[in-house]
């Protein structure tokens, strides 16, 4: 019938539309399918800070401590950790762009539209679900590779963080998802109803029935 994209309440994050800092932000699990070695190489490619936020998974501690660890300067690639809501939106909102270099099929990633919530444009492979929640050349940019990402780096400042924070209001919102399934809702509710067999019902005094009834 449709999809329905994930909604965030309108007010969960407040859009910062000129940040202070000028760092690329990663945010997600640490973990290979998520990319945060490609960022690393992508951040330190272009020669801006990339900034770490995120969990390392129990399965994933010997992969963190042999491939992640060593590459966290603390200067060029620093590690924030885990963060809580509030901080998160700090995190975001204060990042010239989200890294999104993803290497699995992933069926949407929330992290994008809390992204494009504070007004951060993101840049994100074509994977997944990436091409039908990112606006290539207006939320962010959906690149093949490394040096495509790059590339789209050096075009942050083609975008505007006011028409980013436009078009998550537009497009994923709470509002917006529940009014989506609603609509879908009534459409298949509309259907078994009119596919729904006739009861005449004849009345005590057997003159013609006054109405007749749909079996739900």
């Amino acid at each position: 019938m449709g999809t329905v994209y994930h909604g965030l309440p309108v007010d969960s994050f407040r859009p910062v539309f000129e940040p202070r800092s000028s760092y690329l932000a990663f945010l997600g699990r640490l973990t290979v399918e998520k990319g945060p070695e490609v960022a690393i190489r992508i951040a330190r490619s272009v020669g801006i800070p990339l900034q770490i936020a995120g969990k390392v998974p129990c399965g994933e501690r010997g992969y963190f401590k042999e491939r992640l660890e060593p590459q966290i300067d603390g200067n060029q690639v620093q590690l924030t950790g885990e963060v809580n809501d509030e901080a998160k939106e700090r995190f975001l909102a204060g990042a010239a762009a989200l890294l999104f270099p993803i290497d699995w099929p992933a069926p949407f990633g929330l992290v994008m539209i809390e992204a494009m919530a504070c007004g951060t444009p993101v840049i994100a492979f074509r994977s997944g679900s990436v091409p039908e929640v990112v606006d290539d050349g207006v939320t962010g940019f959906v690149v093949d590779g490394q040096l495509e990402a790059a590339r789209a780096i050096s075009r942050i400042g083609e975008l505007d963080r006011r028409e980013v924070r436009a078009h998550f209001e537009r497009r994923f919102t709470a509002r917006r998802m529940a009014q989506e399934y609603f609509r879908h809702y009534e459409t298949v509710v509309g259907a078994r109803s009119s596919c729904a067999p006739t009861i005449v019902i004849n009345t005590p005094d057997s003159s013609p029935p006054a109405s007749s009834s749909h079996v739900p």
